[in-house]
């Protein structure tokens, strides 16, 4: 009769248990990325392929039992397109959080949206310090890299190896002015100057004529404010133009796993960029890059593709915990629980909505260095998470209180 009753006694928990799960709401998730541009490798269809992989784990855990969808669209890189297809999800096709946002306008304009409809978006795409600065949301969330990230590490580096005047080629919308303007300020703060700048259009083929001008600048250092096939086009032709041969060094403010792929080690060898996430970092961070290349065509995720991973994650555990999917309820929760997964190293999530977590720097391989097709880099340093970001008191985020 005891054991009787102690199996019952199991039963019903268990009964209990797939009845709070079946409580817990539809859940859908979109990818609003670049599916075909600039930006699509880097971000794209690998952002799907990593928020499956995070709804894999947690329905294999604390999400048991829940309906959890993911749906994608193509931003085109345009806030106009991107802010339709935002409404459109959460208006008629019950979408409960966007992700990614590869784009930083896209990005600004989706943030506006999602605060109104009180749903939650996480940004893993896109580098602006404006979306946790004065367009913060309480259910917003910057999730990977910013250019304040970018240009901590990187253009001290950069200073430190004599690069005392800076010229740089900025791709012209938000991302590039932001990205330039972080950097500026940073190389000031180093006794650097900066000695000139140009501004390009996105995706253009033709760089010559901004190199042209960067050269006859005498720079130390030309800096690439772009990123995706911008920067591998940039770099490629910088090389073709002798001006490394020349003296001047190179620096890409932003540059991506798949991007290092692109440009190839002869043209890649030697720079230094700061990441957020690197395959090769340790166990975890190799264990979970091969689960995704045998999801995503044999190809290694770039930092992107890995705080897709995690944000999705750690937003399923939150509406799993409160049985909810309204944008505050599960904002509070995803302030509240640990961030725990196999991309971030001690994360955190201020009132700003800014995930501070460790950053990399890291510098290109040579030929001669690299064992295998994808050992591209090796660590440099590790920039704290509390120095790898913009200091909360200078934050200008009205969520956040000031003493």
């Amino acid at each position: 009769m005891k054991k009787f009753a102690t199996f019952l006694a199991a039963g019903l928990c268990c009964a209990l248990a797939g009845s709070a799960y079946a409580e817990a709401p539809p859940v859908k998730i979109g990818i609003l990325t670049d599916m075909s541009g600039t930006y699509a490798s880097m971000g794209g269809a690998g952002s799907v392929a990593a928020a499956k992989l995070a709804i894999e784990d947690c329905l294999a855990a604390e999400c048991k039992g829940m309906d959890i969808q993911v749906v994608s669209a193509d931003n085109q890189n345009k806030a106009d397109v991107g802010a339709a297809k935002a409404r459109e999800w959460f208006d008629r096709d019950g979408v409960t959080a966007i992700a990614d946002l590869t784009n930083s306008a896209v990005a600004l304009a989706v943030q506006g949206i999602a605060k109104e409809k009180n749903k939650v978006v996480m940004f893993s795409g896109p580098a602006t310090t404006g979306l946790t600065n004065d367009a913060c949301s309480p259910v917003g969330f910057h999730w990977m890299f910013d250019v304040y990230s970018q240009s901590v590490g990187g253009v001290k580096a950069m200073i430190d190896k004599g690069g005392k005047s800076w010229f740089f080629i900025t791709v012209d919308y938000a991302f590039g002015h932001s990205l330039q303007k972080g950097s500026e300020d940073m190389v000031k703060a180093l006794g650097g100057t900066v000695v000139g700048s140009v501004l390009h259009p996105l995706n253009v083929p033709d760089f010559a004529s901004y190199l042209l001008q960067a050269q006859s600048s005498k720079a130390d250092v030309v800096a690439f404010a772009n990123s995706g096939a911008d920067v591998v086009n940039a770099i490629k032709q910088a090389r073709e133009f002798g001006i490394v041969e020349g003296g001047q060094r190179l620096a890409s403010l932003l540059i991506f796993l798949s991007d290092l792929r692109a440009l190839g080690l002869e043209n890649a060898q030697g720079l230094t960029y700061v990441d957020g996430f690197y395959w090769d970092f340790d166990d975890d961070t190799r264990a979970w890059s091969d689960r995704y290349a045998q999801a995503f065509d044999g190809l290694k995720p770039t930092m992107t593709h890995a705080g897709v991973y995690s944000s999705v994650l750690h937003y399923l555990k939150a509406v799993a915990a409160t049985q909810s999917t309204e944008g505050d309820v599960v904002a509070a929760k995803m302030r509240e629980i640990p961030i725990d997964d196999a991309v971030m190293r001690n994360a955190s999530i201020r009132p700003d909505g800014r995930v501070i977590h460790d950053m990399y720097l890291y510098e290109v391989k040579t030929p001669a260095e690299s064992s295998s097709e994808w050992d591209l880099s090796k660590l440099v340093a590790t920039i704290p998470a509390q120095e790898a970001f913009q200091p909360l008191a200078k934050s200008s985020c009205p969520l956040v209180k000031k003493s």
